[in-house]
């Protein structure tokens, strides 16, 4: 009994799911726990990340003040200065709430299909090619979008949540056209307010590839034949 108790606290922390390497995938607090709970505030600092090569992660910002992105060990925060503007700088010394991240050295490139030029539809196909994949995982596209839109969380400071349309006050919308763009997303079928919101498996962030916009990934549309699906090596 003392074993299975071990276990399932264990299993309840959320630290870490799947088999113990490259790729493995690694969670910190919740979403549903800062939209619904209220608890926005840093339960992770990116500093404290022992090891940051050939790290990948996201989440927002402490506060939900701003966005965060991590490619490979080099860690992003968005927030916003305008209806126009965007800061993107390179820090460590940044907290999230909730945040997933995974280690992955080596990836396996390929061309995205034609026929994929959305978000639900990189979801399906996601979801059909890779089932003999560890779930859940870190997958990147790369190319040029037509157009997407992101967000930064702009929470005033001192506001209280209880729920998702609380967490959402001050957020700040822009637009994407026409520019090269890397996009980091996490897929689980399992995680659905956890790391993901509820009606979709995955959650991505976006950069373009002069790293003067990124933020959180609404929706987009792909260039036919100008995308890349960067999936975990072996």
């Amino acid at each position: 009994m003392l074993l299975a108790a071990l276990s399932v606290a264990a299993c309840s922390s959320g630290a870490k799911l799947g088999k113990a390497g490259a790729g493995e995938v690694h969670i910190t607090g919740a979403m549903r726990d800062a939209m619904w709970k209220g608890e926005i505030y840093g339960k992770i600092n990116m500093d404290t990340i022992s090891d940051k090569t050939h790290l990948f992660g996201l989440g927002p910002v402490e506060y939900l003040s701003g966005e965060l992105l991590i490619a490979d060990g080099r860690c992003y925060r968005a927030t916003v200065v305008s209806a126009e503007e965007m800061k993107v700088e390179e820090v460590w010394t940044v907290k999230a709430p909730f945040f997933v991240r995974a280690k992955v050295p080596a990836w396996k490139e390929s061309a995205l299909p034609d026929s994929i030029v959305s978000l639900p539809q990189l979801e399906s196909y996601l979801n059909q090619n890779t089932r003999k994949m560890r779930r859940p995982f870190a997958f990147q596209v790369k190319g040029q979008v037509e157009t997407a839109q992101i967000h930064i969380v702009n929470l005033p400071p001192g506001t209280k949540v209880s729920s998702p349309d609380e967490a959402h006050q001050g957020i700040q919308h822009y637009t994407v056209s026409n520019t090269e763009v890397l996009m980091l997303g996490f897929f689980s079928t399992e995680h659905q307010a956890v790391f993901t919101h509820h009606d979709t498996f995955m959650h991505l962030h976006l950069m373009t590839e002069d790293k003067k916009q990124m933020g959180h990934l609404e929706e987009a549309r792909f260039k036919p034949g100008q995308m890349r699906l960067l999936l975990p090596g072996k």
